[in-house]
């Protein structure tokens, strides 16, 4: 644990519930920016900084003789969960945070966030957490060991989290009344680290042994993965099909090819072995598929070819205490959100073999009654591609979205 470097964190928490109309339950999430100290002794952190066992979350190196102080400032600042009187937000007073996910990554991210001394802090202790200089190689790359994955997927959760930071200083109520968050891939993550599901030491540690893991059985089995756009009269099934077969034809063991990513309508991202991925790439004109781009990424995730990843990930999630999602964080797995810690530790790790429902999750997160208004929506991290998708599934609730890019 560390024990000098300073913390930034957003996440003092007051929580109310209210129902709806149509008897759902909508969880809103007031924080505030109440602290901003050092590691020093008798001065407190009130963010998800570290948990130092399975059993014990460790906040700073206070005294045990300050808990019941500690519980009892929580407890002054919380709202009770339930009221005879609830407040009311106007939903376009709400917001909604985004997280992408690897293949976003490029040389040079986050330089742009440095001016902010939060993101500085955060890309210090990430440094001294993984024992290297990440931020250096977001800066400088070269661009061949950025896009290794496993520098890549600590590059954009890092930079995710920096980006926050612009978001509080410019749009402090972004944060305050932010009522749920979501993460494409790796995004999931850095989502349930801003949810406070996750201190965000042991999330450092967690996506390093998930994308040393993930690279292992990226050089094990080689994979690529193309986002694909098709027309009403493709068959991506079939296509996916036609692929394996001609894999299998040609002496490739165990080989695959299928839907990594459901992204908008008309647009996937399939993945496979390579030869697979080219088969179709050789043959999209007969097989009715308008245009294939590959991403940047070193294999097929969020396909069986990443089998071997889930059993080191899962362990490792299993030695961190999670906490219930203090916001709701939407599950990549089915696009439904997680109900509380322990749906988490087993729901996550399946994630690394299984499509991402990106559509669905966005269907059910902007669902609304009509008239009902949308509220805002921020994408924190590099690139844009977030917004573009939301877009394309509902262009009204991207019409409140903005970027804060790393």
């Amino acid at each position: 644990m560390l024990t000098t470097t300073a913390v930034t964190h957003y996440f003092v928490v007051r929580v109310f519930i209210r129902s709806t109309q149509n008897n759902k339950i909508m969880f809103a999430a007031k924080t505030r920016n109440l602290v901003r100290k050092t590691h020093l002794p008798g001065n407190w952190s009130w963010c998800r900084w570290s948990s130092s066992s399975n059993k014990t979350t460790a906040t700073a190196a206070a005294p045990d003789v300050n808990a019941n102080q500690r519980q009892q400032l929580l407890n002054d600042l919380a709202e009770p969960l339930v009221t005879n009187s609830r407040p009311t937000i106007d939903p376009k007073e709400t917001s909604i945070v985004l997280f992408p996910g690897q293949g976003t990554q490029y040389v040079g991210m986050a330089k742009d966030l440095l001016r902010f001394p939060g993101a500085r802090r955060i890309f210090e202790l990430a440094n001294e957490v993984l024992k290297y200089d990440l931020l250096k190689i977001c800066l400088e790359g070269p661009r061949d060991k950025l896009n290794r994955t496993e520098y890549a997927q600590l590059a954009v959760m890092v930079s995710s989290l920096a980006a926050l930071e612009q978001l509080r200083e410019e749009r402090p109520k972004a944060i305050e009344n932010c009522v749920a968050t979501a993460g494409f891939s790796l995004g999931e993550i850095t989502a349930l680290v801003f949810a406070g599901s996750l201190p965000f030491d042991k999330a450092l540690k967690l996506v390093q042994v998930r994308a040393n893991a993930m690279q292992l059985a990226c050089d094990q089995r080689p994979g690529a993965m193309a986002m694909t756009i098709y027309g009403p009269d493709t068959n991506v099934g079939e296509a996916c099909a036609k692929a394996q077969q001609w894999c299998l034809d040609r002496g490739v063991e165990s080989p695959y090819c299928g839907v990594a990513n459901y992204m908008y309508p008309h647009c996937k991202v399939i993945a496979g072995n390579v030869e697979a991925i080219e088969f179709l790439e050789h043959h999209a004109k007969s097989l009715k598929i308008r245009r294939m781009k590959r991403l940047a990424v070193s294999g097929a995730f969020h396909t069986p070819l990443m089998e071997s990843a889930v059993a080191p990930f899962a362990k490792a999630l299993s030695s961190i205490r999670l906490e219930d999602p203090i916001i709701s964080v939407y599950s990549n797995v089915d696009g439904k959100p997680y109900k509380h810690a322990s749906h988490i530790l087993r729901q996550l790790p399946k994630q690394i073999v299984r499509p991402v429902k990106w559509e669905q999750s966005l269907h059910t997160i902007y669902e609304r009654q009509q008239g009902v208004n949308f509220p805002r929506t921020f994408e924190c991290g590099p690139g844009k591609g977030l917004l573009q998708v939301l877009d394309k599934v509902n262009a009204k609730a991207a019409q409140s979205a903005h970027n804060v890019i790393a």
